[in-house]
């Protein structure tokens, strides 16, 4: 019972059932079916709305968000217990349809956790901030005269600032994304650039190796280069110590 009451307190329905299979708060019984412990097909989903009216009925107002999330989870539940009644093609449990259904239940219980924690969050700081007051003193002389005089415009400048914003030309992007995503590096050109540098020196650190590589993406390419030769016997690699350099050496066939 100290378990079932701590779900209770933790749960966003807030009310509980009576059924044959389990008896206890509703998300417990979310939570279980989301998580396969109880079999959907046990549950009277009927019984479980008889349930909900009556919680519905005792509360002091109308919890409309509250009754309509229900009516989604009830539905949720419903679409799953008939998928699971109806007869399938093959005998594979995990049907497509099934798993979908059964994640959309347990996105919802997601959903619910987060927008609770979030309401708990937000009484809490204002219990916490509600003895607090703001400092209401006035400005000092000596920072009052630092603060310049605002030069309001007349309603005509003030009608040429509102044309100049509305008739400016947006055809071009204000923002540029292109930084945002640098282009891609593939490793099979590294391979040749890394395959030139050996040409010309036998040994090469690492560092060398990338010493003109423009990106980050540029080196992680090489690095992948380099490891591929590794795998195909071309290039052997040295290191005296750990953390040390690495010395790519070319194997001369």
């Amino acid at each position: 019972m100290k378990q079932a009451s701590l779900f209770e307190q933790e749960g966003s329905f807030g009310f509980d059932v009576e059924l044959d299979v389990f008896a206890g708060p509703f998300d417990v019984l979310l939570s279980l079916i989301a998580k396969r412990k109880l079999d959907i097909t046990e549950v009277a989903l009927a019984e479980v709305t008889d349930e909900f009216l009556v919680h519905a009925r005792k509360a002091a107002e109308f919890d409309l968000a509250q009754a309509s999330e229900f009516l989604v989870v009830a539905a949720t539940l419903l679409a799953l217990k008939a998928a699971r009644l109806l007869p399938q093609d093959d005998d594979d449990e995990e049907d497509l349809e099934l798993l979908e259904a059964r994640d959309l239940l347990f996105a919802k219980l997601l959903q619910h956790r987060a927008y609770r924690d979030l309401a708990l969050l937000i009484a809490r700081r204002m219990a916490e901030t509600s003895l607090a007051v703001p400092r209401s003193v006035p400005l000092e002389p000596h920072l009052r005269g630092l603060m310049p005089n605002p030069i309001l415009p007349s309603p005509l400048g003030l009608l040429e600032l509102a044309r100049a914003a509305f008739e400016r030309d947006h055809s071009e992007p204000q923002i540029i994304l292109s930084h945002l995503h640098d282009p891609l590096v593939p490793v099979d050109s590294q391979v040749e650039v890394i395959e030139g540098k050996l040409a010309e020196r036998s040994e090469l650190s690492f560092a060398e190796l990338c010493a003109d590589a423009p990106t980050t993406a540029t080196i992680v390419s090489r690095f992948l280069a380099v490891l591929q030769l590794l795998v195909g016997r071309r290039v052997r690699i040295s290191q005296d110590r750990a953390l040390g350099d690495l010395i790519i050496i070319r194997e001369d066939s």
